[in-house]
């Protein structure tokens, strides 16, 4: 009897090979999934930098190119952790092929965390790469790097979390662009990536306080600058709980079963 070629995975759970399945969906079309968004942060430095860098002025004497080097990683970490996991359950929906998912033998938590994991993996290299692309352009410090690192997972499990239900809920593509660009787009843009909330009105201060995100962006911001526009264990606080909040509602709609079994 001929010996059966081996791989890594051929004994592995069910969450292993999943987990294993998302990172090399989003790997083998790495220029488009990974290579893109680091050049549109490049992109955004040139010409935000290049425009406002002599005219805006944050936190003293850090410079306005080193200020918005933190923001664009976690843009650019927290777009592409939904898009992981949004983009992946609506186009197995689609195609039909969700179901060879579901008849694995996975609980729900399994399926929660194997996408969600997935999903961060993703998100935390695109941050990687537009870090590595960009902190050439100004001197970039590192105060605090546990922040840096705590804010980095714990959001983008956020945003696989919130990208999970959003492909739960979606039953087609157009569902799932309006979700991206009526939620997830305003809510990152107006975080704080761009500027200090201090800068604006006090009104548009006090609405930047109700968006999840601003809390994201500002306490991994602190993490660099050792300065944030407010105290990093509330922004932990606030980050930790949305993340309760958003795994407990994809976890139960996976359990029901919710648009996924018909």
């Amino acid at each position: 009897m001929g010996q059966l070629r081996s791989s890594p995975f051929a004994y592995a759970s069910g969450f292993q090979a999943l987990f294993y399945k998302e990172v090399k969906r989003f790997w083998r079309v790495s220029f488009q999934t990974v290579a893109a968004p680091v050049l549109t942060a490049i992109l955004y430095l040139m010409i935000f930098g290049h425009v406002l860098e002599d005219h805006v002025k944050v936190y003293g004497a850090i410079s306005y190119t080193s200020f918005l080097i933190p923001g664009l990683v976690m843009m650019s970490l927290l777009q592409n952790s939904f898009a992981n996991t949004s983009s992946s359950l609506i186009q197995s929906k689609i195609t039909g092929n969700l179901i060879f998912v579901l008849l694995a033998p996975l609980s729900h938590l399994e399926f929660f965390m194997a996408y969600v994991l997935a999903a961060m993996v993703r998100g935390l290299v695109v941050g990687l790469g537009v870090f590595l692309a960009t902190c050439w352009f100004t001197d970039i410090s590192f105060q605090m790097p546990l922040w840096i690192l705590v804010f980095g997972l714990l959001s983008a499990a956020v945003l696989g979390a919130l990208g999970l239900i959003a492909g739960i809920w979606a039953e087609k593509f157009d569902q799932l662009a309006a979700f991206q660009n009526f939620f997830i787009m305003p809510a990152t843009m107006l975080s704080g990536v761009f500027y200090s909330i201090h800068t604006l009105p006090t009104i548009w201060q006090s609405i930047s306080h109700f968006n999840p995100f601003f809390y994201m962006i500002d306490g991994f911001r602190y993490g660099f600058f050792g300065v944030s526009d407010v105290s990093p264990w509330f922004s932990l606080a606030i980050v930790g709980s949305f993340f309760l909040l958003v795994a407990i509602v994809a976890i139960r709609l996976l359990a029901t079963g919710y648009k996924l079994r018909h």
